[in-house]
């Protein structure tokens, strides 16, 4: 008998909590007003109520229209990302293509596809810029804007604005451009040089046209070179996705500083595979201020073709070293010809600049002022010979 009671009892507890949970739970104004006003338990690291802490609360909404984190383990980088995204501009070119048959009838239709009946056809492609100075530079590729006709600005705000082109350099692939709007928001140079591998970037652009686009990575490697995309690299490799269209574009830091001009990606089908390359914004201000000053770059010549040293080589000729530069040919009647440099000398050492290899030997003779006399240090025939040789103005790859 008691069993039965007990069993009874037992049920009807089980019962009247279950349905006071679910009384809690869907419909808790129907709870007596003192079970409502019972604090619910919480855990010693939540957040406290507003009604608890206003101070804590202005806080959290000054922060909140700074776009910085506001929930403890979230992280933002919308403070960058904002500052990046107003001084990223979508830029639209076209340019007359020639070639192919003539039309054998002049039909207005077929023109309007075709062309103008002498194998001409517009073409048009997109890419991405920065603004880099509130009167109106704007820094891009050289191969965004390669032979347009007419090239047009799209500004985060959705103003347009026809741009011309101030001055180019084909290699380092980038280009100056200029747009008569003025008080415009212009991206911070960040120091490049103190990124470290690790750091997180983002890559601001208009891939595939779809509109303005922020992605996020880290910077994979630093200095790279020998990639053959330019003449002089020291790109800035990231995962950050880079695809057409972004090319341009900024890696910005996390607080919306300019690290890099985006320009290239390895892609075997087109889209990113995680490895994009940005030209260092030490770089892109050098130039920059080059082209606006003069309309060109200058940069140092004397005329050789250099080679790197590889341990092969080394092996088969029996080199003294293994740093340096092989002169494997040079320019007849250039600087180095007429100063005596010949073929199979190694470059170790510029004005006192050591050479390690091709790319150092570029980037330190670039530097030189053309009409200069600098000592260039090599060896040849196992011995040290200093040939002086007065340095010449670097032509363009265009010329």
């Amino acid at each position: 008998m008691l069993r039965k009671l007990w069993l009874v009892f037992a049920q009807t507890v089980t019962v009247v909590l279950a349905l006071a949970f679910t009384l809690a739970t869907l419909r808790p104004e129907w709870l007596p007003q003192r079970l409502q006003d019972r604090p619910a338990p919480t855990e010693p690291s939540a957040p406290a109520r507003p009604e608890q802490a206003p101070a804590a609360a202005a806080t959290d909404k000054d922060s909140r229209a700074e776009g910085q984190a506001t929930e403890p383990g979230r992280t933002s980088y919308s403070t960058g990302a904002r500052r990046a995204t107003a001084a990223v501009v979508n830029i639209f070119t076209t340019k007359t293509v020639r070639g192919g048959e003539r039309l054998p009838f002049d039909d207005p239709l077929l023109r309007r596809f075709f062309g103008d009946g002498r194998g001409e056809r517009q073409t048009s492609s997109l890419g991405s810029g920065v603004i880099v100075s509130p009167d109106g530079y704007v820094l891009t590729n050289d191969h965004v804007v390669d032979g347009a006709d007419a090239i047009e600005v799209l500004l985060a705000d959705g103003t347009r604005a026809p741009a011309r082109i101030i001055g180019t350099d084909p290699e380092t692939a980038l280009a100056v451009l200029r747009i008569d709007v003025r008080d415009l928001p212009a991206l911070e140079f960040g120091d490049a040089d103190a990124a470290r591998v690790g750091d997180v970037v983002l890559a601001v652009g208009n891939p595939f046209g779809v509109g303005q686009t922020v992605t996020m990575g880290i910077i994979s490697a630093l200095g790279r070179t020998q990639l053959g995309i330019n003449t002089f690299e020291n790109f800035i490799q990231t995962d950050a996705a880079i695809n057409p269209g972004n090319s341009g574009g900024a890696l910005v830091d996390t607080e919306g500083r300019l690290l890099g001009i985006n320009t290239a990606i390895y892609s075997r089908t087109g889209g990113s595979l995680g490895i994009g390359f940005a030209i260092p914004a030490g770089t892109a201000r050098q130039v920059m201020q080059q082209i606006v000053e003069t309309g060109t770059v200058t940069r140092g010549y004397i005329g050789v073709e250099p080679q790197d040293i590889t341990p092969e080589l080394a092996e088969a000729f029996r080199l003294p070293r293994k740093e340096g530069a092989i002169v494997a040919g040079v320019m007849r009647g250039g600087p180095a010809d007429r100063a005596g440099v010949r073929v199979g000398d190694i470059l170790v050492d510029v004005g006192g600049k050591p050479v390690t290899n091709t790319t150092t030997m570029l980037d330190v003779i670039a530097q030189l002022q053309p009409g200069a006399t600098v000592t260039f240090r090599f060896l040849r025939d196992g011995r040290t010979v200093e040939v002086p040789i007065r340095v010449g103005k670097r032509p363009s790859p265009r010329g």
